[in-house]
């Protein structure tokens, strides 16, 4: 990973340290770092993701909206990837018997902005989305529907 900066910390809860910490280092193939009883820090590609173990009954629960028709919950994270890495990913998800929230999909295809994306919850419920451009140039661009 480049040593390029901003990164992002983020802090989550979760109620299975375990199973959710091999959720990310053995499916997703994300690094540990310092840990302790309670909770563990990740290289989550390149970012610093910690997971706290906190009570069930203190895990938040997520609302959602509707996106593409699609229930998308209203608490998620997750990196953006290459094509292919992306591609990749959905596939030994699949392989492994992943339960997506969304299964991978294209929107806005053969548009300026075509990307794909796929949900997933880790073992805690946590929300993942992986998206995927085809320019990464329109991350933030505001005219996705025009044609590419």
């Amino acid at each position: 990973m480049p040593e390029s900066y901003p990164r992002f910390h983020l802090a989550l809860p979760v109620t299975d340290l375990d199973a959710t910490r091999a959720f990310y280092t053995d499916l997703l193939g994300c690094p540990t770092g310092r840990e302790s009883s309670r909770w563990v820090d990740l290289d989550f590609f390149g970012h610093q993701l910690v997971l706290h173990r906190v009570e069930p009954e203190d895990h938040p629960a997520a609302a959602s909206n509707a996106v593409d028709g699609h229930d998308v919950p209203a608490g998620h994270f997750g990196p953006v990837l290459a094509w292919e890495t992306w591609e990749a990913l959905a596939e030994r998800m699949r392989e492994r018997g992943v339960e997506f929230l969304i299964e991978p999909y294209v929107r806005f295809e053969g548009k300026a902005g075509e990307q794909g994306t796929f949900f997933v919850r880790d073992p805690s419920g946590n929300a993942l989305e992986f998206k995927t451009f085809r320019d990464i140039s329109k991350l933030f661009a505001t005219d996705l529907d025009t044609p590419a």
